[in-house]
């Protein structure tokens, strides 16, 4: 079952004659940013020892947070969803699920990394892009 767009489940609770019949119909998930990452290394046929090396991470932080046992910043998830050659709704969604802020093109920063997402640039090619246009690197 494929999941439903925001705008069409938005478009329902807003019509709906009561939250409690909003609520009763619809389930809210919530998944933690390890069990998305390893539901993205079995959907995407990868390994976690090749992602970590990938992603530039320590190998022993980043299997911590494969693991759940360390709560990585908005970079680190970053430097993950572009190991993982991620699409920009993967990589919002391992975004959210580490409780950090989304990719948003109204910031300049994130429009880089979002046209880099989207052109499946390497993390070392969007590292140079926000470096050539004065912006912070993800690592």
């Amino acid at each position: 079952m494929t999941e439903r767009l925001t705008e069409e489940v938005l478009k329902e609770l807003l019509e709906a004659p009561s939250i409690d019949s909003f609520i009763d119909k619809h389930e809210f998930p919530s998944c933690s940013l390890s069990d998305y990452l390893q539901q993205m290394l079995e959907k995407k046929h990868l390994e976690r020892a090749r992602v970590v090396r990938m992603a530039d991470l320590n190998e022993t932080f980043g299997y911590q947070i494969f693991t759940g046992a360390r709560n990585p910043s908005r970079n680190k998830v970053l430097q993950i969803a572009f190991a993982m050659a991620l699409t920009l709704r993967e990589a919002n969604r391992a975004l959210s699920a580490a409780g950090s802020s989304t990719l948003t093109c109204k910031n300049r920063r994130d429009a880089i990394i979002i046209f880099c997402i989207d052109h499946g640039c390497s993390l070392q090619k969007v590292n140079e892009e926000l470096y050539r246009l004065g912006e912070e690197t993800i690592c």
